[in-house]
């Protein structure tokens, strides 16, 4: 089987219910050494992590690209656990098969790093020659998939924190649930390309995120935390047992 860029994927691929087993696993062994000092902290809370009941499916690099994602958000469901991915949104054929197979993850986030294509190139310098029209295929999806939506825009200062009529535009081709504006924060490796000037301050994001709802009918700002620099916008037809995201 091909992969990216018709490159050979490395074989075999860890079975679906391995990667549940062992992900379980290796909770347990992160939370193990509280049970030392199990005086000084809430055991009832310990107790509960040590049974985990929500997966991320994210941040190992694009998670679409494991050629039994649906078979492994099948197998947490089985197991009790809620789903969430995190995605690029360039894979659009696997969301499709995902949709008809009935193997969604119970939230699905897609990352829109760019208003408009220059930006996408420019900032992004993808791999691929046809990604921006892969998200935007992606978007036109998401419109119908039943289940939790959510576009996220890690905005960066002086890169791609400009043009909100643009991001609107393409955020109306999905009209998700929600929509995450958050700040690029100056951490781990982007230190070596990035500045601590690329970094928005919260009232930045409020501001980006105010314009952006001008131009978003049926969406308005819900709920903020200024400590993440994160605000989030939410669609006006959605009931109140809707309002939570579970990350």
């Amino acid at each position: 089987m091909e992969g990216f860029l018709g490159v050979e994927l490395p074989k075999p691929f860890d079975d679906p219910a391995f990667i549940v087993e062992e992900s379980v696993k290796a909770q347990r062994k992160l939370l193990s050494g509280y049970w030392g000092v199990k005086d000084q902290i809430n055991v009832k809370k310990l107790e509960e992590a040590m049974e985990p009941k929500h997966a991320a499916i994210s941040l190992s690099g694009e998670p679409m690209l494991y050629p039994m994602i649906g078979e492994l958000v099948e197998e947490f469901h089985k197991r009790g656990f809620t789903t969430f991915i995190v995605s690029n949104g360039t894979e659009v054929e696997v969301l499709e098969k995902m949709m008809k197979e009935n193997k969604l993850p119970k939230q699905l986030y897609i990352s829109l790093t760019a208003p408009d294509e220059e930006t996408y190139q420019r900032v992004n310098v993808p791999m691929i020659p046809d990604g921006w029209d892969r998200i935007n295929k992606t978007l036109e999806l998401m419109r119908d998939l039943p289940t939790r939506t959510v576009i996220r825009l890690t905005l960066v200062k002086g890169e791609n924190m400009h043009n909100p009529e643009g991001y609107a535009k393409l955020i109306m081709k999905a009209r998700p649930m929600f929509v995450e504006a958050k700040a690029y924060m100056f951490v781990g490796f982007s230190r070596n390309r990035l500045t601590i000037n690329n970094m928005p301050s919260h009232e930045d994001i409020k501001a980006f995120a105010e314009e952006l709802v001008k131009n978003l009918p049926g969406y308005h700002i819900e709920d903020e935390y200024p400590p993440s620099r994160v605000v989030l916008i939410m669609r006006d037809d959605l009931k109140k047992a809707d309002r939570v995201i579970r990350h």
